[in-house]
């Protein structure tokens, strides 16, 4: 989930940045964030499991929350503010956000993304994925790829003395590379993107899918942050439906959506929420 939230009280240190307050965490909290984004790991697992045409994005909201509770975790997204389900499920033109409903059946063909997050412990974990439904088409399959590789390419980034903007720079350098490689253009989601998370989803720093590198505050071991590009097979321009949480595309492209969350290491990046 990309909308931003309050920024929670720290835990052990913070690194303050034009007056924002970025949380550090110890080893052994970075290990309880692990767990947390096993479980997230394993609610996606169930979930694409069961996409299928026929299959209600309700159903695979009661999947999600049932292995998220079973977990002993709590749904990250359900309640809060106000949104009324365990996952995002956004289909075809659906950016983000699309809220879970029994009407919304999955057909052939469809492409959707599955955004869950889960707090164990009361630390967070929030992952995303695009799954087509069926046979995907071969620009729906490239959509997808082109945005899970920018994704990589952003955790690659990830490295500890480094700048924020380092992981935006490679995400969107990422994506070009993808225009590419699949002769098309590809559009850059710009009013969503990253963010800090630990005691809470959205935390500081927000994190851009595009910009120079170099740029913003420095990355430290202990910070962690959830990278998720979001690309379009079409235009930038997005629209916040009356629900007030579905974001769809303006021109009716369809959109793909990757995340993981990734803790800076002394040896690297981390990926709290791999399988």
């Amino acid at each position: 989930m990309t909308r931003s939230g309050p920024v929670d009280s720290l835990r052990l240190s913070i690194q303050s940045w034009r007056g924002r307050m970025i949380e550090l965490k110890a080893p052994a909290e970075l290990e309880a964030m692990r767990a947390a984004g096993l479980v997230v790991a394993a609610a996606l697992a169930g979930v694409v499991e069961a996409v299928r045409a026929g299959v209600s994005t309700a159903e695979l909201d009661e999947i999600a929350e049932q292995t998220i509770r079973d977990a002993g975790a709590v749904p990250s997204f359900k309640g809060y503010h106000g949104f009324p389900a365990s996952i995002c499920a956004s289909v075809n033109q659906q950016i983000v956000h699309g809220i879970p409903s029994p009407t919304q059946v999955l057909a052939d063909g469809d492409l959707i993304s599955v955004d869950c997050g889960a707090i164990l412990d009361g630390w967070h974990g929030d992952s995303a994925v695009t799954v087509s439904v069926g046979e995907p088409s071969p620009t729906d399959k490239a959509l997808s790829e082109a945005t899970r590789s920018a994704m990589l390419a952003g955790i690659e980034a990830v490295r500890a003395d480094g700048r924020l903007t380092d992981i935006s720079h490679a995400v969107e350098t990422a994506v070009h590379e993808s225009e590419r490689s699949d002769q098309r253009r590809y559009g850059i989601i710009r009013e969503y993107g990253g963010h800090g998370i630990g005691r809470a989803m959205h935390m500081e720093p927000f994190l851009p899918n595009y910009g120079k590198p170099g740029k913003g505050p420095r990355l430290r071991v202990g910070m962690a942050i959830a990278i998720e590009p979001m690309l379009t097979l079409g235009g930038e321009k997005t629209l916040e439906l009356d629900d007030g949480w579905t974001v769809i595309t303006v021109d009716g492209s369809r959109a793909a959506h990757w995340e993981h969350t990734v803790a800076v290491t002394e040896d690297g990046p981390w990926v709290l929420t791999a399988p």
